[in-house]
């Protein structure tokens, strides 16, 4: 029996948005990896991108369980010497959620070039609108 390996030239990409509102956090990023990777597809191949556009929108409705918002923070660093700026998640959240689902997403992909290029294929609109409806997205369900 042979083994099907997938080829750049032979992924079909499709689109889809997930209404992220009332949806906790790491769900919805856990879920959003998996279709960026193409893990729900057939044509799976670890070492090509095989995975799908998505559209998160509504992300300023998302949550975070238990004490979440209080003792969990958002660590980045500036370059400089003694550089490193922490953000309460109560901040992040009601200031730029968008980044929030984004950076989750990030940390679910691939560390290498081929997860950078997944990670282009994820657009974050904090509203219910988003400018991508000439590509037609279908709802994705989570559940």
């Amino acid at each position: 029996m042979k083994t099907y390996m997938a080829h750049g030239e032979d992924v079909v990409r499709k689109w889809y948005v997930v209404d992220a509102e009332g949806m906790v956090l790491g769900r919805v990023a856990s879920r959003v990896a998996a279709v960026l990777r193409g893990k729900n597809k057939p044509t799976f191949t670890p070492n090509v991108d095989t995975g799908d556009f998505v559209i998160v929108v509504n992300c300023d409705k998302v949550v975070l369980t238990g004490k979440k918002l209080e003792k969990k923070y958002y660590r980045y660093h500036t370059g400089h010497i003694g550089g490193l700026k922490e953000i309460q998640y109560k901040t992040l959240m009601a200031t730029k959620s968008d980044v929030a689902v984004y950076e989750a997403v990030k940390g679910m992909l691939p560390k290498n070039s081929l997860g950078r290029k997944m990670l282009t294929k994820l657009k974050v609109y904090k509203g219910p609108e988003h400018n991508h409806q000439a590509q037609k997205p279908e709802p994705l369900k989570l559940n």
